[in-house]
């Protein structure tokens, strides 16, 4: 492992040291048989997709997406609400990525259409100071894995948000579902990369179950080309070698114990909920909720609403599959059809970390050379 961290620190794109991993990658996985190896974050398949990566394995090597995507399992009746709010004269906040993601009926940026109150922001700051501005009531969509969290809860903690500004609360947790792909959605893997950016606040150590519990080898990885790639061999050699553990690849940003100051403040005003999950259900402590003294910020209770079951998934779409690695975008009947980045009809085709997004958008491009 040693050895292999160093070529990290030396170049992160380097060809040659590319050549030496891939053909090393290619030695270890004879003999073993077919390899499925999960990719969970969105980032991880941009880089496994732009760099050519799945056309550097072995054959029996299958390089598959995971549900690392977090506007992707956002359920539809989150978007069914910010909508409705947004038409009712309520100022509704937004990142980019959440923008175009399909609600039941239609999108944000099609409420905006319709002169709906929509507001692309590039950050939670962004929008507590455009409320402050407008003084109308406002609310925020907080759409995230872990690595967003911190930077709402840190602002609730310290008093910064005005009382115009409410929170639409979509935050959901990753480990769970990682967990309930294995029990419930029977997603047979081999390997799996975990996610950088949410370890960066949660640490390595909570992705120790993968291999305690289910025998899987799971690298914490980062996402250059040649992080991915030392996350794939050290898969291959403890699959080779028999001995399975957990293995943190990127321990220039990632702790065993993570960012203990950010997820102290994510508990002092959230608290663990049981949460659905676009397309798959309803996870068992997946998600986040205001705690009681934050109260007053939860826009559902200030207005009396409830998010109900929206069309998660539209007739045809396989998103729900394609983000659970049971099913590739090519594999699904809308994928470049009727669905594409202009005219999304899944949510993994919209966002920049969506696996058909990345698919539709680099795919086809010869590109393996720039690592190769």
């Amino acid at each position: 492992m040693e050895d292999l961290v160093v070529f990290v620190n030396k170049a992160y794109r380097d060809r040659e040291i590319a050549k030496r991993i891939v053909k090393e990658i290619h030695e270890v996985a004879k003999g073993l048989g077919e390899v499925k190896i999960m990719g969970f974050c969105g980032t991880h398949e941009y880089t496994i997709t732009y760099y050519g990566i799945r056309s550097l394995m072995p054959e029996n090597v299958e390089l598959v997406a995971g549900p690392g995507c977090p506007v992707c399992v956002v359920p539809a009746g989150y978007i069914d609400v910010a909508v409705k709010l947004a038409m009712e004269g309520v100022r509704v906040y937004t990142y980019g990525d959440m923008y175009r993601v399909p609600g039941s009926k239609m999108s944000l940026a099609e409420a905006r259409a319709r002169g709906g109150k929509v507001y692309v922001v590039y950050s939670f700051l962004d929008a507590i100071k455009r409320a402050r501005e407008s003084r109308e009531e406002s609310v925020f969509f907080a759409v995230g894995f872990e690595t967003t969290q911190p930077t709402v809860a840190s602002r609730l903690v310290g008093g910064y948000v005005p009382k115009n500004l409410k929170l639409l609360m979509a935050y959901r947790l990753t480990p769970p579902i990682m967990k309930y792909a294995l029990d419930r959605v029977d997603v047979k893997l081999d390997g799996v990369i975990a996610p950088g950016h949410v370890s960066t606040i949660i640490g390595s150590l909570p992705w120790s179950f993968l291999p305690n519990m289910y025998d899987i080898p799971t690298v914490v990885a980062g996402f250059e080309p040649i992080d991915v790639l030392i996350a794939v061999l050290i898969i291959l050699r403890q699959l080779k070698s028999g001995t399975i553990k957990l293995v943190n690849e990127y321990t220039r940003v990632v702790k065993p114990k993570g960012n203990i100051l950010a997820k102290r403040l994510i508990y002092k005003c959230f608290r663990v909920v049981s949460s659905h999950w676009r397309g798959l259900g309803f996870v068992k402590r997946s998600g986040l909720a205001l705690i009681e003294s934050f109260k007053e910020y939860d826009v559902l209770e200030t207005y009396g609403l409830k998010v109900s079951k929206g069309l998660d998934v539209r007739p045809g779409c396989r998103c729900h599959e394609v983000i659970m690695g049971k099913a590739k975008p090519t594999d699904c009947p809308l994928f470049l059809r009727v669905c594409t980045p202009n005219r999304p009809q899944g949510p993994c085709m919209v966002s920049s970390e969506g696996t058909c997004s990345i698919w539709a958008r680099y795919s086809s491009r010869h590109i393996r050379t720039k690592i190769i």
